[in-house]
């Protein structure tokens, strides 16, 4: 196209309408399910859609993810533990820390699948089951179900 020339856009968007109107119609709802909430979100748009093709506001996006984050930097902190945990007090302070490991793992899953955010959510997932595995390696001697036993009260 050269650059004196000058487009008609009334005459093109009447083509792209008798195109649209050619196209077939949608198909309907299969019987016994109920229509989505609303639109489909557009494409390219900055937040993903949430519940019901909801967009979803930067609060609850960020707000997700603070969770996830805050969920992750007491997964990897809680390996970093600074006082021997073999029994007593210090057992029972550290159960508490990789209780704080599962519980923010299960706040942000719910927050994430509530949103429908699918990576958020695989992560808190990997965080509940990182802080249940944290849980089987101290309480699992203790109860006599593995090989090597330990005692929950120091001698």
């Amino acid at each position: 196209m050269a650059k004196d020339e000058v487009r008609d856009w009334d005459k093109e968007l009447a083509e792209v309408d008798k195109l649209l109107a050619q196209t077939p119609a949608a198909p309907a709802p299969a019987a016994g399910r109920a229509p989505s909430g609303g639109p489909p979100a557009p494409r390219g748009s900055a937040a993903p859609p949430g519940p019901a093709g909801r967009k979803l506001s930067a609060r609850e996006w960020l707000g997700t993810w603070v969770r996830v984050v805050l969920g992750l930097l007491i997964g990897i902190g809680i390996t970093q533990w600074p006082y021997t945990y073999g029994c007593g007090m210090k057992l029972g302070f550290y159960l508490i820390g990789v209780a704080a490991v599962i519980t923010a793992g299960v706040w942000s899953s719910v927050s994430s699948w509530r949103r429908h955010l699918g990576w958020a959510h695989l992560i808190s997932q990997g965080l509940v089951i990182w802080g249940l595995a944290l849980a089987a390696r101290e309480v699992l001697p203790r109860v006599h179900y593995a090989q090597h036993v330990a005692t929950w009260l120091c001698p």
